[in-house]
């Protein structure tokens, strides 16, 4: 039995979404790992705390960075996760203050 498998064909876009994965998903990590600083608990200067978020920052990105292939297209994924970037920067600037 020489059943040929067939392959789905490698896409070009792969390329453009691991840019997008891991250039905007770092940037959107370091937001939403900054929001977390402000607003969580104990606010910003809580003990202990700059430790914990300089941590949280790997699964952060690594879970954007993960799912970045689910999009259908490069461009897409750097669409969205550039309006999610815009948002969480500036929700971390209004934060502060």
């Amino acid at each position: 039995m020489n059943a040929e498998v067939k392959r789905a064909p490698v896409r070009p876009d792969w390329w453009s979404k691991t840019f997008a994965g891991a250039v905007l998903g770092v940037t959107l990590a370091f937001a939403l790992s900054g929001v977390f600083a402000w607003i969580g608990p104990g606010g910003i200067a809580a003990p202990d705390k700059s430790q914990f978020v300089m941590w949280l920052i790997a699964p952060l990105w690594l879970t954007v960075f993960g799912f970045v292939w689910l999009f259908r297209s490069g461009i897409q994924a750097m669409l969205w996760l550039g309006g999610a970037n815009l948002l969480a920067w500036g929700l971390l600037f209004w934060v502060r203050g």
